[in-house]
């Protein structure tokens, strides 16, 4: 290894101020119809205008909640590692468009509303949720059938499809967790399903469903309760009740929303699934093909831009690699999956120590941590790098 590397090896510190410039995105206007979100990959964000920095601080508001739909998971733009790609989240934006949305108050008068639309690259959404370790909410999902009665003091209700704009706060909530939720016809064999819903008799409403697919019901009653309203909901899969909870408030809208939130919350815990990228911890990893300083800065800084790495150490340098220590998130397999979306590393099958070192190098994988214990290694992946 020339002098140059050595110096910029010893130099570590200064070279990990240097931040890793990722190019901008080349977001581009939708023309034509409406702009909606109208899959997981697609958010819509309210804005107070069309600035640049409006819109970058509501792409890292939009690429949370994709990950939210994605995992199905209303806290996943807080698991570790996430606020730093948030704060990049253009690099993952396809397009975006503007729409406006016109409301009317209580008293007649219109207002506006601002909603940036965005579309995410969906390769690169899983690829982060895979590499961070979030658990991830399978497709196709299903659409459960929302049996919903209301009693607003006149006597219950089967809210049918015909009546869906009554349901509009529950359905629109469905949506924005990553799912949809269908209504019943309605006929009048299945409003008398009322009774069964009110008594919360299960068996009854799933036989009265059996017509629909999936097999798969959200069973919830509205009423109201003093100076409020209640809602007792139960959600069911294939004949099991998986969920069971009650929600009261001043706001029939709120109230009613919440029955979306409790089946995503129980249908994701069933079925959302986390990629196996290894437990957290301190690895040793080696990088060949370093020919100069600028190399190892690059080097430096491109690892400090990747949302898996929490730090780095020197361990070593020779004339044909440096070892570093890599504090990582989710184990050897995260750092792959991340350093596979990029033109930077390549990964080296085995490791080839060159003769005349004065001492070997650190032996790749886990470094040990101070009590001396190793976690046994989560999956395959490799330890040895070579930069391009």
């Amino acid at each position: 290894m020339s002098g140059a590397i050595r110096t910029a090896f010893l130099s570590i510190t200064a070279a990990m101020l240097l931040a890793c410039l990722a190019p901008v995105a080349q977001a581009q206007r939708v023309e034509g119809d409406r702009a909606r979100a109208e899959d997981i990959y697609t958010a819509e964000v309210a804005v107070r205008g069309q600035a640049e920095g409006e819109r970058k601080a509501a792409f890292a508001r939009g690429l949370a909640q994709v990950l939210g739909k994605l995992s199905g998971d209303r806290q996943a733009a807080s698991a570790p590692g996430v606020g730093r790609e948030l704060r990049r989240a253009e690099d993952y934006v396809v397009h975006y468009d503007y729409r406006q949305d016109e409301t009317l108050t209580s008293s007649g008068a219109p207002t506006y509303r601002t909603m940036l639309v965005v579309q995410y690259q969906d390769s690169a959404v899983d690829a982060l949720a895979a590499t961070l370790g979030i658990p991830v909410w399978p497709q196709p999902r299903p659409k459960p059938v929302l049996w919903l009665a209301i009693d607003d003091g006149s006597g219950p209700r089967l809210v049918g499809l015909s009546k869906s704009a009554v349901a509009r706060t529950v359905l629109d909530r469905a949506i924005q967790r990553g799912y949809r939720l269908g209504l019943p016809a309605g006929n009048a064999a299945e409003q008398a399903v009322v009774g069964a819903i009110w008594r919360g008799d299960t068996a009854a409403v799933a036989r009265a469903s059996q017509r629909y697919n999936p097999p798969m019901q959200l069973v919830g009653k509205l009423y109201r309760d003093g100076g409020g309203w209640t809602a007792d909901w139960i959600f069911v899969d294939r004949g099991r009740v998986l969920a069971r909870w009650s929600e009261s408030g001043a706001d029939a809208r709120q109230v009613m929303a919440t029955g979306a939130d409790g089946a995503a919350d129980a249908l994701t815990k069933r079925y959302a699934k986390r990629s196996a990228v290894g437990p957290a911890g301190s690895y040793a990893v080696t990088f060949e093909g370093l020919d100069s300083a600028d190399d190892y800065i690059r080097l430096s800084g491109y690892l400090q831009g990747l949302a898996v790495v929490r730090g780095i150490k020197p361990l070593k340098a020779t004339a044909e690699s440096v070892v570093l220590e890599l504090e990582l998130l989710t184990g050897l397999a995260g750092l792959k999956r991340m350093a596979e979306g990029d033109d930077v590393l390549v990964a080296v099958e085995s490791l080839a120590i060159p003769d005349g070192l004065p001492e070997p190098l650190p032996e790749p994988g886990p470094v040990l941590p101070d009590d001396g214990t190793l976690d046994e290694p989560p999956v395959s992946a490799p330890s040895v790098y070579r930069v391009r």
